[in-house]
């Protein structure tokens, strides 16, 4: 599972059993995401959760680092058998936004900032399945 994590939605992206294709799930609020997580464990096997880092071009922390490491930090303690894995999640909404213009979507579907989300989520995945030959 990878998970596109901001201050307003979590886009959220699974694997399919093989670990061949990432797809994008669904968007949750922030706070909604802990009882997904443990919903979902209870029918799925979750054993790695990669999660995007987001930094500037210059590598210095983005304005939500501090908010995302608190979350991780509770993730942590809420589901210690879970590992997460952190990745660099620069350009993966501009890639995401550029996968809607692709498939030809209207301008007014391409601002549909879950969608956004998700791909974004589908995008990290896909990259660590691929870097990492899952």
């Amino acid at each position: 599972m990878a998970m596109d994590y901001g201050t307003k939605r979590v886009g959220i992206a699974v694997t399919d059993p093989l670990r061949i294709i990432a797809n994008g799930l669904d968007t949750f609020h922030p706070k909604d995401i802990l009882p997904f997580l443990r919903k979902y464990m209870e029918t799925e096997v979750l054993d790695l959760l990669i999660i995007g880092k987001p930094v500037q071009m210059d590598n210095t922390p983005s304005e939500i680092t501090a908010e995302l490491e608190a979350f991780i930090r509770k993730l942590k303690k809420e589901l210690p058998s879970l590992r997460i894995v952190r990745m660099d999640e620069r350009f993966t909404s501009k890639m995401a936004n550029r996968t809607l213009l692709e498939a030809g979507l209207k301008k007014k579907d391409r601002q549909n900032k879950e969608m956004v989300d998700k791909i974004s989520a589908t995008i990290l995945l896909q990259s660590y399945m691929e870097r990492e030959s899952y």
